[in-house]
């Protein structure tokens, strides 16, 4: 049997270990919005050259669609290659370094034994040569056959690799983190020297005591491989220590003369202690939590002896738990104070050290962009500047933040090594810039019913919406919006709307770390009332049409993500008109004789169908909802406050205000994730409205419709002062959509009558109203079966989307 032993005059009292990769593998979800991958290095690693930490990043990207509204996050890991010099290759007290073997192991001149292990040699073969001739190895089968016996001409294919465990005296599988080790694979083509030399590595890598390699002959003429071993163990050790030893300085190692005397020996270890020392003394505590470290204690006191697996079993531990928290550039790249009572963990946890910002063109090009970069700066985390550890969840956050400006089609985050730093990361943002200047029309067909109710080839109308955007004036994400609606082309001066707007971020400065914004438009728009709007039973009430032209500025301040509060000022012209387009100062009633009468509740304030006020209005929201797995959960407030002036037609002065709260209680616990389903929800909703003052009814406070209460037409139930709505659905998962049955129920609280005209008694309403159903979500519809309990009859009905 051909085999290595290290020589045992070497022992070292104390040596640094350097470990490879981890094994582990994980990936997470995130929201629905985004998709976080992170895949760690692979359990048998391939054999590459030492480098620098995080020696390859293999394109980690961090993509968002803008354009799409859609935001797609994928980080290819870290895949590191690590390797230790200078004090990392020396233990603690003790002050000796020695070979591999003993009880200590270690390599004399650097005690980096992975390193050697992962170095390039002759022994690693070529990734393709399953594809090469190989020889058969011309012996009896099913004999056992010394390495040193193989013919140094042929090429032997290995059939199988086994690990035997001298000291527990079995075979060991393919999960054993010492297959970590091992460059051969099953399968593989090596010669006599390839194998010699990767035999050789294992003895000097400081794992084992002792290791042997021998062959068994198959009939096919293939070898069965076996590597035997003595695994090394070190004292035990009560203590624990995490360091953080990225950035710092990596100080070359002095080889050691072979023809020192015993005294020089003695100085050169303890000059090696030293160096050890002090890296620790210089290196900064880690992230890894007391728990962790609790975890870890325990583990060192239950197994006794430091062992190779069982550091191997401390690194995996402090990596979960890095790599759980979105760390993924963390890497425990050592263990210190080896044979001393305390365990030292050096990890490299991914410092950034730059960040960098990129415009590209269209086809990838480095350009200088239009977008100012403090615009961009001011939207990243803090968790992502210069000084911090790279995260996930800070790319993340990044990625939706600069998604949220609206003013890229491709976003990347891009973290690779920092080359002039040791154990730093650079952040690159690559940003492609949309185009600034956009148009855009659509175009749609209208079928109005015509004489005896059906339609004919003049009552198909044409109309359309044709809008316009310039983005990102000056670079500072100002914008002009433009917007023309019409539905009928014929007829554009029968039912035209218009909205221009300008649109100003960063009102105090764009290094200002206040975010508000000004938005000023000019707008105008036609609605149909639903105050004038029958009861049941009322014949057919005619409509009116309310127009509104004017012009609203507000300031709208984030106070953060969830909350955010918009205050400005409206001045107006409000019109209602009739059927026929003429200005009406009264609504209409069908007379018996079939006829129309004009006495109905006035539409304006001013009586002349014509009305001017200029009003004060603000809202404070606070949103604190999310999705799991597709569902929202969470709380919604509004609350919002018009405030009239006496500035307009019979000089309005109101107070009109309104509050919405809604909550979305999630009913049961569920694993997020993409693909995942989601949980049940049970939403509950209130609504309060109420007005103080002069009250015109195109602002009075409605009751009945989708938005309302389903069940009820737009204003079914009433036209009040104030209002009371109150609503409950739960939603149950079905497959790839929900179902939902709902309650819900609103009153006027008896203030119709305080509404000029009374329009509710007028057109026979009740005041209040509640209804029940069931629906489904199909896509953006909802399709609803709801029953009405004032008349006790039900009807189904198909809305777009949501009504909470």
């Amino acid at each position: 049997m051909h085999s290595f032993a290290a020589p045992s005059h070497l022992l070292s009292s104390s040596t640094s270990r350097q470990l490879p990769p981890s094994s582990s593998s994980s990936s997470r979800a995130f929201s629905r919005f985004t998709t976080i991958k992170c895949h760690l290095p692979s359990q048998n690693p391939k054999p590459q050259k030492p480098a620098s930490l995080l020696h390859s990043i293999s394109k980690p990207l961090v993509l968002a669609s803008a354009s799409a509204a859609t935001l797609l996050i994928r980080v290819t890991p870290i895949s590191t290659i690590l390797s230790g010099a200078g004090g990392d290759n020396f233990g603690g007290s003790g002050g000796f370094s020695g070979g591999g073997g003993g009880s200590s192991g270690g390599d004399g001149s650097s005690g980096n034994f992975w390193e050697k292990l992962f170095s390039p040699s002759p022994a690693i073969a070529d990734d393709n040569n399953q594809t090469q001739e190989w020889d058969s190895h011309g012996l009896p089968a099913n004999i056992v056959v010394q390495l040193n016996k193989l013919s140094g001409f042929k090429k032997y294919k290995l059939s199988e690799i086994l690990f035997f465990d001298r000291r527990r005296w079995t075979t060991v599988g393919t999960e054993d983190s010492f297959f970590e080790m091992v460059s051969l694979r099953p399968g593989g083509i090596y010669t006599k020297a390839q194998l010699q030399k990767e035999l050789e590595t294992l003895a000097t890598c400081g794992m084992f005591e002792k290791v042997d390699m021998e062959g068994k002959t198959n009939p096919d003429g293939t070898l069965g491989l076996t590597i035997s071993f003595t695994e090394s163990t070190w004292q035990s050790a009560d203590r624990f220590r995490c360091i953080n030893v990225g950035l710092m300085a990596q100080s070359q190692p002095i080889e050691m003369d072979p023809d020192m005397t015993d005294k020089e020996k003695l100085e050169y270890y303890k000059s090696q202690e030293k160096d050890y020392k002090r890296r620790i003394e210089r290196a900064r505590p880690c992230l890894l939590p007391m728990q962790v470290h609790r975890e870890v204690l325990q583990v060192l006191r239950e197994q006794g002896k430091v062992s190779a697996r069982l550091l191997q079993k401390i690194r995996d531990t402090v990596q979960k738990w890095y790599h759980a928290e979105g760390y993924a550039c963390a890497q425990v790249v050592n263990f210190g104070n080896l044979n001393t009572k305390e365990v030292v963990c050096e990890v490299v946890e991914g410092d950034i050290t730059q960040l960098v910002i990129q415009f590209q063109d269209k086809l990838g090009n480095v350009v200088e962009g239009n977008t100012q970069l403090p615009v961009v700066r001011r939207e990243l985390p803090r968790q992502l500047r210069q000084g911090n550890v790279f995260n996930i969840e800070s790319g993340k956050q990044a990625l939706r933040n600069i998604n949220s400006l609206a003013l890229f089609s491709n976003i990347e985050v891009n973290p690779r090594p920092d080359e002039k730093n040791e154990g730093g990361i650079i952040v690159e943002i690559k940003l492609k810039e949309l185009d600034q200047k956009s148009a855009e029309v659509s175009t749609e067909w209208s079928i109005v019913p015509g004489r005896g109710g059906r339609p004919t080839l003049a009552s198909f109308q044409p109309g359309g919406t044709v809008s316009f955007e310039h983005r990102n004036l000056n670079g500072l994400n100002r914008s002009i919006l433009g917007l023309l609606t019409n539905s009928n082309f014929f007829n554009p001066q029968d039912d035209l709307a218009f909205k221009l707007e300008y649109v100003h971020p960063y009102l105090d400065g764009v290094y200002n770390p206040h975010n508000r914004t000004l938005r000023a438009n000019c707008f105008n728009s036609r609605k149909l009332s639903p105050v004038f709007t029958g009861g049941p039973g009322v014949d057919e009430v005619p409509p009116i049409w309310v127009d509104r032209a004017g012009v609203k500025a507000n300031i709208t301040e984030n106070f953060s993500r969830q909350s955010k509060f918009t205050y400005g000022l409206v001045m107006e012209e409000i019109t209602t008109h009739d059927e026929s387009s003429h200005i009406s100062p009264n609504g209409q009633r069908v007379l018996p004789s079939g006829g129309i009468s004009a006495d109905g509740p006035p539409t304006t304030l001013s009586g002349t169908g014509v009305d001017r006020m200029a009003f004060l209005q603000a809202n404070i929201t606070r949103d604190n909802t999310k999705f799991v797995n597709g569902a929202i959960v969470g709380e919604r407030n509004v609350f919002q406050v018009d405030q009239g002036l006496g500035i307009g037609s019979k000089f309005p002065f109101f107070n009109r205000h309104q509050l919405t709260l809604t909550r979305f209680l999630q009913l049961k616990q569920v694993e997020e994730g993409a693909g995942k389903p989601p949980p049940p929800v049970l939403v509950l909703h209130g609504h309060y409205g109420g007005c103080v003052g002069d009250l015109p009814s195109y602002d009075a406070f409605t009751l009945g419709g989708p938005y309302s209460v389903r069940g009820y037409n737009m204003g079914e139930l009433g036209a009040s002062r104030n209002i009371l709505e109150l609503g409950a659905e739960i939603r149950i998962p079905v497959r790839n959509t929900h179902v939902y049955a709902f309650a819900e129920h609103g009153n006027d609280l008896g203030s119709s009558k305080d509404v000029k005209g009374n329009p509710t008694e007028v057109y026979r309403r009740m005041g209040q109203g509640s209804s029940y159903g069931v629906g489904v979500k199909l896509g953006l519809v909802r399709a609803e079966y709801a029953v009405d309990l004032n008349t006790g009859t039900g009807a189904v009905f198909f809305r777009f989307g949501e009504r909470y």
